[in-house]
């Protein structure tokens, strides 16, 4: 984790040795959990350092977490970005939502083993999650890191944003055909483009974009609509 904590540097963010270490323990944790369930591709020490580990992390280029919130990371998969963020930041509130069992059960060993607080996960769809009583429109931030496409993604996040919140799309290459294609959806949903950012990763990681949707409005109560059908039939 050298690496990372070089690149993190540049940014002007340093990491402490005890977060050194989570880093340390969540690398080998994923690759032993790996072996006996598909949560990654990547398994290399250097591209999951750069490609999950500080890729999770890029909205805190833009975004200041330092001050305590409550963040929802929907389609977490192997935990990312909310993991990451939540060594960075141990102050955020972290909720993960997830529909895979399996993902869940490793995330769940995973944070005993990186004694981190206030986190919870629900295996739940993120359509079902959204309708949810004490969750809809509760959070601070909601994360989603290559879950769908945007118009997708947004009604599986906005809703649970509150008034005034964030929702933060972690997107690749063609994100800006994605918000072209979603602004309809965002407007729908009670949501409207605050900013967005472009990059590439280090070390010709791949380029990438980070896209700030402001919560302007209530959602209305219609959304999310039943589970699958945002998918099927995207707004």
């Amino acid at each position: 984790m050298k690496r990372l904590d070089a690149l993190l540097s540049e940014r002007g963010i340093y990491l402490s040795a005890a977060q050194k270490q989570q880093f340390n323990t969540y690398y080998r944790l994923l690759v032993e959990w790996n072996k006996k369930m598909n949560l990654t591709a990547i398994t290399d020490e250097e591209e999951v350092a750069l490609k999950h580990f500080y890729d999770s992390m890029t909205p805190a280029f833009y975004y200041s977490f330092t001050h305590p919130l409550k963040l929802c990371d929907v389609g977490s998969g192997a935990g990312f970005p909310g993991i990451p963020l939540k060594i960075l930041y141990p102050n955020i509130e972290l909720t993960i939502v997830d529909s895979l069992k399996k993902r869940l059960t490793f995330l769940d060993a995973l944070t005993a083993h990186l004694s981190l607080q206030d986190v919870r996960l629900f295996h739940e769809r993120a359509e079902s999650f959204g309708r949810r009583p004490g969750m809809r429109e509760a959070f601070d931030v909601v994360t989603a890191r290559a879950v769908a496409h945007l118009s997708v993604l947004s009604e599986y996040c906005l809703p649970l944003v509150r008034k005034n919140g964030l929702f933060i799309a972690l997107k690749g290459a063609h994100a800006e055909e994605e918000l072209q294609q979603a602004e309809q959806a965002i407007h729908l949903l009670g949501g409207g483009l605050k900013r967005s950012e472009s990059f590439d990763l280090p070390e010709k990681g791949g380029k990438r974009m980070i896209i700030f949707i402001e919560k302007k409005d209530k959602t209305p109560k219609k959304y999310p609509r039943k589970p699958g059908v945002p998918a099927k039939d995207p707004l």
